[in-house]
């Protein structure tokens, strides 16, 4: 996509959770925050994400502290905000709530120079599908390398 330069993703999402859709939001931070991402320092491994007195927050998501904001740097893992509209909001809750749902970060990016975060809403997998998943990309990448062969007259 044009505008998108995506800084980290989520290595476990896609692992750990069946994503069925996905959402573009925008988080709340401060100018060291900021700052702290365009250098790349941030991780989104353990984060989550859920809705409390209607609002989205993200937890666990680390940004470094930038290192000359002395006073100005936040908690690393401070609880941040996602900014949705109130209908977005309403049917993230519903599904979360009725359908057993999780709100999983994906990735962050910018776009143009806002910083946004991709929300996925996904169902956790079972272990059982979880090794489905490693025995489908071995056999695709077991695939490609004899096709890449073939194709050099191997």
């Amino acid at each position: 996509m044009e505008g998108k330069k995506i800084i980290s993703k989520n290595p476990t999402a896609y692992h750990n959770y069946t994503i069925v859709d996905t959402i573009e939001t925008g988080i709340v931070l401060t100018g060291t925050e900021i700052k702290s991402i365009r250098a790349g320092k941030v991780n989104l491994k353990d984060s989550y994400s859920n809705i409390k007195n209607g609002e989205c927050f993200v937890y666990g998501m680390h940004i470094s502290p930038y290192e000359y904001g002395n006073i100005y740097n936040k908690d690393p893992l401070r609880d941040r905000k996602l900014l949705l509209k109130k209908r977005e909001i309403n049917k993230l809750f519903g599904k979360i709530k009725q359908d057993g749902y999780a709100l999983i970060p994906i990735c962050i990016y910018f776009k143009g120079s806002l910083v946004k975060m991709e929300l996925g809403i996904g169902k956790g997998k079972k272990l059982y599908d979880k090794r489905q998943d490693i025995v489908k990309k071995d056999a695709e990448r077991r695939m490609q390398k004899a096709m890449r062969a073939n194709e050099r007259g191997e």
